[in-house]
């Protein structure tokens, strides 16, 4: 799980610019109660302090085994992991769930983000995930924004962050390092997918 990813993020903090870096986990790995100690055990070996390394997570699995997933998620939290709900609005999870999960982000799926500039349902749904993640203290993350009308509209709903195509391909990270390299330091713009 995510070795090659934290031995970036130790290349990235040597190098004076330290990145976060985001690690998806899968079911198994959730339901995998030797991950926390896995886990810490990377961030030893690697030398990265754990707010370097956020761990993104999806509803449907957490929905997988919610006690189990739960407890390994509160131990992964309590070696002081950021965590992010990715793809928020198209699992089968309840909002009960929001407030026990250790997330600090809410990721909206790029469904409802990519034709929120023409489909003013997808507006009204982004427009209202962001108020939730507001009023809950969450940063809020917005994918696939492809075009600058929906890049503004994020920008007026007060969304934290955006990834997209707009911004950015994907892209590896020497090419990741010239790309920042070239945009101002106040820019702000999470690596990854679309």
């Amino acid at each position: 799980m995510g070795r090659e990813s934290l031995a970036q993020a130790a290349r990235w903090r040597a190098a004076g610019r330290p990145l976060q870096v985001a690690v998806n986990l899968s079911a198994s790995d959730l339901m995998d109660v030797r991950l926390p100690d896995d886990v810490a055990a990377l961030l030893d070996d690697s030398g990265v302090p754990p707010e370097l390394l956020q761990l993104e997570i999806t509803e449907n699995t957490i929905m997988t085994d919610p006690v189990r997933v739960l407890d390994v998620l509160a131990r992964l939290s309590e070696l002081g992991l950021a965590f992010s709900l990715d793809d928020f609005g198209t699992g089968y999870s309840s909002l009960s769930y929001l407030k026990r999960l250790p997330v600090q982000e809410l990721k909206i799926d790029r469904s409802f983000v990519m034709h929120m500039d023409s489909d003013s349902n997808d507006a009204a749904i982004v427009r209202s995930t962001v108020d939730l993640a507001r009023s809950l203290g969450l940063r809020v993350v917005a994918e696939g924004v492809e075009n600058a009308p929906t890049w503004d509209q994020l920008a007026a709903f007060g969304c934290d962050l955006a990834q997209g195509y707009h911004l950015s391909r994907p892209l590896p990270a020497a090419a990741l390092d010239a790309w920042l390299a070239s945009r101002p330091a106040s820019s702000v713009v999470r690596q990854g997918g679309r």
